[in-house]
């Protein structure tokens, strides 16, 4: 009882310093979305000087990419606290089956009913990791969500309808793909190698001390606060990263050369392919980014383009370095990119 206590007295520093970090976090991501802003309104009115196209297109691009996905991250970190401090423990553990290759099967489904944009996702698969879900389990739902979801669906059917069949596709892709890629990774001898170490250390302090916060309502929200403000200061800075990345590689990729490419069955592929990955775009509405190729693209580069993109793209390899490691994210992409232009080649000989 007392080295309980005394734990719930080490943690208290720990929370509040945590929450403050959170806070500021918060404070400086909301001073660079108004800088980005302040930027784009001066130069506005010299967007016909040459000299200034490239910066006034990479501020544009870069807050796109920030405002579109900020409110999916705090979503998704709200939904993280759910799932650690508010579920009874062992809630999720105990309605998923017990075969593994079915548990990654049902939680690559969990997009259903957590509709969150792809880069919302990430604080929520970390919440599951420290909840005992094994990092391949985390893989699976990370990449099989963003496209599993209802709102992505809706949007694509309103898109493409049956056309070609790119609404099977991607949802069929999509769930193959995510389900593979944890088989792979399930396989890893030492799972919590797959975790950055600070990551790693995270879990196993939670492993030892994270049932201690749960004992009452105060204690919870006081978890719940430390918890929002060490995920808030662990991804705003990565998604800062991945947005301004983004922004600076569609700035200095020519879309009249993608789009020149575009007739061809294979090049077709590759070029939508890179294009999700460089642009960032939400999942929930890429459907619609997508609508304008038709008649220019084949149907199987539309496909890469909504696979490949809502798994892994820029952004979602600056948020996803805040857990796994980099050659992690390497063999994913990997994987990825092979496994969405294999199935864009399909449906482009089907098609």
């Amino acid at each position: 009882m007392h080295e309980h206590t005394t734990a719930q007295r080490t943690k208290l520093p720990q929370q509040r310093t945590a929450a403050n970090r959170g806070v500021l976090g918060l404070t400086i991501g909301a001073g660079l979305v108004l800088t980005l802003i302040a930027i784009r309104t001066l130069t506005a009115s010299l967007d016909d000087q040459p000299a200034l196209g490239p910066i006034t297109d990479f501020v544009t691009l870069s807050l796109s990419v920030v405002i579109e996905s900020m409110p999916f991250i705090i979503l998704g970190i709200l939904l993280s606290i759910v799932v650690q401090h508010w579920l009874p423990p062992g809630f999720l553990m105990r309605i998923l089956p017990e075969a593994p290759w079915l548990r990654r099967a049902v939680i690559s489904l969990f997009g259903i009913a957590l509709p969150v944009c792809e880069c919302g996702n990430v604080p929520l698969a970390r919440g599951l990791v420290l909840r005992g879900f094994t990092p391949a389990e985390s893989i699976t739902f990370l990449l099989a969500a963003p496209i599993l979801n209802p709102i992505t669906i809706v949007t694509t059917y309103q898109a493409f309808g049956w056309d070609h069949g790119i609404l099977a596709a991607r949802i069929i892709g999509g769930f193959v793909i995510a389900n593979v890629i944890g088989f792979l990774f399930s396989r890893h001898p030492k799972p919590q190698d797959l975790l950055t170490p600070s990551f790693a250390a995270t879990c196993e302090l939670e492993a030892r001390h994270g049932h201690e916060t749960g004992s009452s309502v105060r204690e919870r929200f006081r978890a719940s606060a430390s918890m929002f403000g060490a995920e808030t200061s662990t991804m705003l800075p990565a998604l800062f990263v991945g947005s301004a990345i983004a922004g600076a590689i569609q700035v200095g990729v020519s879309r009249d050369l993608l789009t020149t490419l575009g007739e061809h069955p294979v090049l077709s592929v590759l070029v939508l392919m890179t294009l999700g990955f460089v642009i960032s775009i939400c999942a929930n509405v890429d459907a619609f980014f997508a609508l304008s190729f038709v008649g220019t693209f084949m149907p199987g580069g539309i496909v890469a383009f909504l696979v490949m993109g809502p798994m892994i793209d820029v952004k979602m390899l600056a948020l996803m370095r805040t857990t796994y490691t980099s050659a992690v994210l390497a063999r994913i992409t990997l994987i990825v990119a092979l496994s969405a232009f294999t199935l864009g080649l399909g449906v482009n000989l089907i098609a």
